[in-house]
């Protein structure tokens, strides 16, 4: 029981800030979800979370494919995501959570900060490329596809509903692609449908709530809250990972 109000908790708040920003289901939940979730259920609930949250997100914000913006995002994803589930197996809870609490400190921190940086052009589709293999490789190993495509869309210039756009179809894919490797390897079983069960359900309403703050208003101040949390959060994982090795 104590298992599955944890799972509750967490799905019910990244589902929140998922609404708001497009991403980051997993970031928030696995911040939640490290402290006495086992990783590969933790990562499993991550990326069925994530992806659910992304389907009903796509039919309450939609926003357009953008196809030729997109695909070299998909390319790098295709790259990434084999090599984050080859990896998983091989976790130690400790380090899992040293690697995914730094994880959630830099990336959040650099977006927090990515508004004072020049607009980085130089790189261009290859850029776009690399983003996207680091977004399928942390995808393959806890379900954080759109993370690094969120921050180096920052860093392009995008716009706010261009970038959500890129971030929410690309970790609608990406997570559907994780989501096979991951039934692939054996690391989603089917003993892991009752945490299922706990998770959908739990994000649907705090998810749909977040989506109308932002279609409704600005989400420049909620996005730099959401930021802040989740950077504490991952902080919060790095001083539970040297308590427990």
């Amino acid at each position: 029981m104590p298992e599955l109000l944890v799972l509750a908790a967490g799905a019910a708040v990244a589902g929140f800030v998922q609404g708001i920003s497009g991403f980051a289901f997993s970031m928030v939940a696995l911040s939640i979800w490290a402290w006495s979730i086992e990783p590969r259920l933790a990562t499993a609930m991550a990326v069925c979370g994530g992806l659910s949250g992304q389907l009903f997100s796509a039919a309450t914000v939609r926003r357009g494919l953008h196809l030729p913006v997109l695909w070299p995002f998909l390319a790098g994803g295709a790259l990434g995501i084999p090599i984050g589930v080859l990896a998983l197996p091989h976790l130690d809870p400790a380090r899992f959570k040293l690697v995914l609490g730094v994880a959630l400190v830099t990336c959040c921190t650099g977006m927090l900060f990515a508004r004072r940086l020049p607009s980085v052009a130089r790189f261009g589709r290859a850029g776009d490329v690399l983003a996207g293999a680091v977004g399928g490789a942390m995808g393959g190993l806890g379900g954080i596809t759109g993370a690094a495509p969120a921050m180096w869309c920052t860093l392009r210039g995008f716009e706010r509903d261009a970038q959500r756009a890129v971030v929410q179809n690309f970790n609608l894919l990406a997570l559907t692609a994780t989501l096979a490797a991951l039934l692939a390897s054996g690391t989603v079983r089917i003993d892991m449908l009752g945490g299922l069960a706990v998770v959908v359900p739990a994000l649907l309403l705090p998810s749909w709530i977040g989506s109308r703050i932002y279609l409704g208003l600005d989400a420049a101040r909620f996005r730099q809250v959401v930021l802040v949390v989740v950077a504490l959060a991952g902080a919060a994982m790095i001083a539970a990972s040297f308590r427990a090795s």
